[in-house]
């Protein structure tokens, strides 16, 4: 069974589960955060969405140091919210260096990676 057969939504300690970072958000811990609700897991998912783009159009085109550091912050609580470490990573560390421009390309290519990977989650 390749991994492109296996549920979205994998249950802790099957096969399905990658212990690399393979999958861009942990879905374990999307489920604890949830309760176990998958219409809710593919509602947070979708409000991430929205979010992640948003904020990664805003910073493409924003040369406000100050404001891109207020929106990595705003990412990184709500990636760690549904467990997309790298995001959060890249957010942190943008954070912590907002006008450094290779910080900015870096989350913006963990921003399009992440949203690849819940895109094909949720269809």
């Amino acid at each position: 069974m390749t991994e492109q057969n296996h549920p979205v939504f994998a249950t802790p300690n099957t096969q399905c589960m990658t212990m690399d970072r393979a999958r861009p958000v942990d879905l374990v811990k999307l489920a604890r955060q949830t309760g176990g609700d998958r219409a809710l897991e593919e509602e947070v998912l979708r409000l991430f969405l929205k979010q992640a783009k948003g904020i990664a159009r805003a910073m493409e085109g924003q040369a406000d140091a100050e404001q891109r550091k207020r929106d990595a912050h705003t990412l990184k609580g709500a990636a760690r919210a549904i467990g997309a470490g790298a995001i959060a990573e890249t957010a942190g560390a943008l954070e912590q260096t907002p006008a450094e421009g290779g910080c900015v390309r870096a989350l913006l290519s963990e921003i399009d990676r992440t949203c690849d990977y819940i895109n094909s989650l949720l269809r």
